[in-house]
């Protein structure tokens, strides 16, 4: 037998009077299934408020109980509630087993952004930046969460107990309040485009696992209107340097001391063969196949050889992650090369000026543990702060003082840009290129479209010829 039924008719509230006449209260009366039922209010806006819910349900659809009388889901129990500190922390726990080193960072970065809308109360607040810190690298940190002391303990107790419950995320005003936060500087400008698209991301999926805890009967950010900024997919042409430039760049680093004579292969590996950073800390003797060296028959030397072309293989990058962020405490976390599966592996090949970088590199400083070709001076892990202090130095010396002043080469990265360009500039098919970058070809050409040069004035020619055979 069910306990429900959608046949509901509600009646004209009875005003109800005593002998004298005096109205004494208001009785709302309705039927399930003609059974009748009757509530009683002492005014008559009580009344008219508790009988146009009735009404409106019932035009709504909702199924009624035969038990209460009322609609099903007026006798639902509450939702649990949970505070949003709470839930921030469960969130990252949630995604930390299968998240990457960088991606739990992220992940942490925005919650932290998020939380000051999130403020029950600012009295007794601890300092913003002792805040911000005990969040971003404690309160959100799997890993590090147990060991907290002092006062970033102090300040993450403060914040247990003085965050709203995340069903306030239910009012848009609270939802659009915690995004607006997570996407803006401190200054309330706001942030890169590419910071602004991430955080929203992960602040919607976290919503999504709200839902699926019930603690939100649906997302709240997927209901605000809402319009992402345009993000610049294109290389600043400004950025890429030409062959010059580059030479210039890698003498630079090599008059670095005591670091720049291990970097220049490194370096050179991105601009010569198009690696990202964090592919080339990664690389190892065995990625590296170089032509064997020939015998010069006058002198009976061992000599490169005229077609001095090698190639590069590799299955795996380490991005830097910090020690506090990776499962083993290094500084990088080994990973499949981007935009590739797991254990897919990429070829590329390495050009002669490269093949003689990586051969002075091999013979003077050989190789480290794993056969990790860069390693850093005493022997350890590859910084990325050491090669990016490299990195400037050589450029504030390579370039002039208005050279500087431009994007010109201002990341490590801008080189494997460079590369990418001189390829295509070559004539080298867009395909071939996109295998060897790690690109899919679309990609390719979207990122670096302004980058092709001459293309403008061979399709002019095109149509002018085509032109002249119409005449």
């Amino acid at each position: 037998m069910q306990d429900t039924t959608y046949d509901v008719r509600v009646y004209k509230t009875e005003v109800r009077k005593n002998k004298s006449g005096k109205v004494t209260s208001y009785r709302v009366q309705w039927t399930t299934a003609g059974k009748p039922w009757k509530k009683t209010f002492r005014n008559s806006a009580q009344a008219d408020a508790y009988r146009s819910s009735l009404i409106t349900v019932a035009r709504e659809g909702e199924a009624f109980s035969l038990l209460t009388g009322e609609p099903v889901k007026w006798n639902r129990p509450a939702p649990p509630e949970m505070s949003w500190y709470e839930f921030a922390c469960k969130f990252a726990d949630f995604k930390w087993k299968a998240a990457s080193a960088k991606y739990r960072q992220d992940i942490a970065r925005a919650l932290t952004a998020a939380t000051p809308a999130m403020l029950a109360t600012t009295e007794g607040k601890p300092d913003g930046m002792t805040l911000r810190t005990a969040m971003r690298r404690w309160a959100f940190n799997t890993k590090q969460r147990a060991e907290v002391a002092g006062e970033m303990a102090e300040a993450l107790a403060w914040l247990a107990v003085n965050t709203l419950p995340v069903s306030a995320l239910a009012e848009a005003v609270t939802a659009r309040a915690m995004l607006d936060a997570a996407t803006s500087r401190l200054n309330g400008k706001p942030a890169a485009t590419s910071t602004v698209r991430r955080h929203k991301t992960i602040l919607q999926n976290a919503m999504d696992y709200a839902v699926e805890l019930k603690l939100l009967s649906g997302n709240p950010i997927k209901s605000l209107k809402w319009t992402p900024p345009k993000l610049a997919y294109e290389v600043d042409r400004r950025s890429v340097v030409n062959h010059d430039q580059a030479r210039r760049l890698l003498a630079e680093v090599e008059a670095q001391k005591p670091s720049g004579k291990r970097l220049v292969a490194f370096f050179g590996a991105m601009y010569y063969a198009a690696l990202r950073p964090e592919e080339a800390v990664n690389l190892r003797e065995d990625n590296i196949v170089l032509p064997e060296l020939v015998v010069n028959p006058d002198t009976g030397e061992l000599e490169e050889p005229a077609d001095d072309w090698g190639e590069l293989h590799f299955a795996a990058a380490t991005p830097f992650a910090g020690r506090e962020w990776t499962d083993d405490g290094s500084l990088y976390e080994e990973r499949a090369l981007k935009h590739r599966a797991e254990g897919q592996t990429r070829t590329v090949p390495c050009p002669p000026p490269l093949t003689k970088l990586f051969r002075a590199h091999l013979t003077e400083f050989g190789t480290g543990p794993g056969g990790r070709v860069f390693m850093g001076v005493r022997g350890g892990e590859l910084a990325g702060i050491t090669y990016r202090r490299v990195w400037n130095k050589a450029r504030q010396n390579a370039l002039t003082a208005k050279e500087v002043q431009t994007p010109l080469a201002k990341r490590p990265y801008d080189l494997r840009h460079a590369c990418v360009s001189t390829w295509l500039n070559a004539g080298v098919p867009a395909t071939q290129v996109a295998e060897w970058a790690g690109h899919s070809v679309d990609v390719l050409l979207k990122i670096y479209a302004k980058c092709i040069v001459g293309q403008d004035e061979a399709a002019k020619r095109r149509i002018a010829a085509a032109l002249d055979d119409c005449d």
